[in-house]
């Protein structure tokens, strides 16, 4: 076992007489330690309840014959982080997470971790640790919240965000809002939509690192206690049957997880994270691949905000497997990918069925031909932009306008709310990027104006930064090359005309080439926004949003 590094023989004394300074007795430093990576805390809404999980985790872990030991991971809260400068901190967190728990499994040599996220930067940060470190590993999620209701109708935070819209527009009162405010958010879980937290839950079911459930059974369900301790007993067999990350995170698997996004409707933020989580587990995946998969993968489900559906319809339709089984149809998986049941996925989702044609269609009825997600490149974005496809309305899938170009998010913001934004404009916020931002901000605020006032269904948003998955409309981020180095969109103008094809995965300003190299002549860096502690040092590491973020050493360095 790797943990009789720290137990076995003369030379480990001084370690067991720590260990018994924990209360460890000899039995347990007999048996595998597991280490249970626990992301709570009280600021996260999706994390007030992980204590819960992880004594159940430690519960099943004891059962099975294994020493439990917890260790933290941090966690923010994209919905409070939100429009300030806190949202500059998000993304950078997914490798403060990353590193930590390297960091941690490496100094004290767990045999086998278990993993227990659930908000955004949480999954992909653990994910990326798991297939770095190699140590067998499991995940179990806190789950997601149940929808609220307002007026009759289910509803989720990006509706929130929207009503904010609403009142600035006149269409909602003061009144209305707090409704809104007191009713959106019932229980403690990831938001109730088809988020960034939940996406990523989603995906560790079908990219094999999680069990049946994990991304779908509400966080307020005794269920979700249940798979904890069926987590913690599967570790047991993974350790014994040294079944690692890297067994099951191939390049096959990541194909089925992005095949599972398109299906899903996921976040864009899926195109940053499963990249950075490819890399980790040594396979370098190019954004470009979204495309080829998205043209023959259907679109079944539009959850919130692309639709009126929410997390709990998606679990009591069958979850992630039925989305799996229903893509198997038309063999659109591999169903040879080894998982943490031990059993391929195949094995997995034998039996499965749909049991609501509504909130998960039959592959023979889907939304679309295609998947919830297109990569769009043209003179703005040579490397790539993202869009949410799945939740932009018909008539914005092609649209030309004028463009209005913000070199913040906050200026923006200001412009929609002052009714300064009008019907066919595209707005373009930029130097919001990894390194310009720095920390590539979510944009759900503009998003989410501009949705409330009424324009969701004529006016474009293209940034270098990037939207969360509450975001809804013609919405495209990760625009690569970003502004801070000289990319295209650094050099348009107010007024400039923008044309989107996302049919075509196009997206392009009718500018010349030789306008365009005359622009860049004049174009001078900007100083870093930030100079001190850890946003200066992850300016200086970051990549590029189609890279998925990923930090590299300087050269020279």
């Amino acid at each position: 076992m790797r943990s009789d590094q720290v137990k076995k023989g003369m030379q480990q004394a001084p370690h067991r007489s720590l260990f018994n300074a924990l209360g460890l007795t000899k039995e347990e430093m007999e048996r595998p330690l597991i280490g249970i990576v626990s992301s709570y805390n009280e600021i996260v809404p999706g994390h007030m309840n992980l204590d819960k999980i992880v004594n159940a985790v430690k519960m099943g872990v004891a059962m099975a014959g294994g020493t439990p030991i917890v260790f933290p991971a941090i966690a923010v809260c994209d919905g409070i982080a939100m429009g300030h400068t806190g949202m500059k901190y998000s993304l950078v967190t997914r490798d403060l997470i990353a590193d930590s728990t390297e960091s941690m499994a490496m100094a004290h040599q767990f045999d086998g971790l278990v993993m227990v996220p659930n908000c955004d930067k949480n999954v992909p940060g653990l994910l990326m640790a798991a297939a770095r470190l190699n140590i067998p590993s499991i995940f179990v999620s806190g789950g997601p919240m149940l929808a609220g209701r307002v007026k009759g109708e289910k509803r989720s935070l990006s509706s929130m965000f929207e009503a904010v819209g609403s009142y600035a527009a006149g269409t909602m009162t003061a009144e209305d809002v707090e409704e809104f405010e007191n009713k959106v958010c019932p229980t403690c879980g990831s938001c109730s939509g088809m988020y960034t937290a939940n996406s990523m839950n989603c995906l560790t079911e079908g990219i094999g690192m999680g069990l049946q459930g994990n991304g779908t059974i509400p966080a307020v369900y005794s269920e979700r206690i249940k798979l904890a301790k069926h987590a913690g007993m599967k570790i047991m067999e993974l350790v014994r049957d040294n079944i690692r990350p890297r067994d099951i995170l191939t390049k096959e698997a990541f194909m089925n997880a992005l095949t599972i996004d398109m299906a899903l409707g996921c976040s864009t933020n899926t195109m940053l994270h499963i990249p950075a989580i490819a890399h980790e587990a040594g396979v370098e995946l190019d954004v470009d691949i979204a495309n080829e998969i998205s043209e023959r993968t259907p679109n079944l489900c539009h959850l919130a905000p692309a639709g009126h559906t929410y997390m709990e319809d998606l679990n009591e339709a069958g979850g992630v497997y039925a989305v799996m089984n229903e893509l198997a149809k038309k063999d659109l998986l591999n169903l040879d990918c080894l998982t943490v049941t031990g059993k391929t996925v195949g094995e997995n989702i034998k039996g499965v069925t749909n049991r609501d044609p509504e909130t998960i269609r039959p592959i023979e009825h889907p939304y679309s031909e295609t998947g919830g997600i297109a990569v769009l490149k043209g003179n703005i974005a040579p490397d790539s932009g993202v869009v949410k496809r799945s939740a932009v309305v018909p008539e914005m899938m092609v649209h030309s306008g004028p463009a209005r170009v913000f070199d913040c998010e906050e200026d923006a913001i200001t412009a929609i709310k002052a009714g300064k934004i009008v019907a066919g404009d595209v707005v373009v916020i930029r130097y919001e990027g990894p390194k310009g931002g720095p920390g590539m901000r979510e944009m759900l605020n503009p998003t989410s104006a501009i949705a409330g006032m009424g324009l969701g269904s004529s006016v474009a948003l293209i940034t270098d930064g990037r939207f969360s998955g509450a975001s809804r409309g013609a919405s495209i981020g990760h625009v690569s090359p970003e502004a801070a180095v000289g990319g295209p969109i650094a050099l348009i103008e107010e007024g400039d005309i923008i044309t989107i094809d996302i049919p075509n995965h196009q997206m392009n300003v009718e500018v010349s080439d030789e306008e365009l190299a005359a622009r860049k002549e004049k174009w001078q860096p900007r100083e870093p926004k930030i100079t001190t502690g850890y946003l200066a040092r992850y300016t200086a590491m970051v990549t590029s949003g189609n890279r998925g973020a990923i930090l590299e050493v300087p050269k020279g360095c």
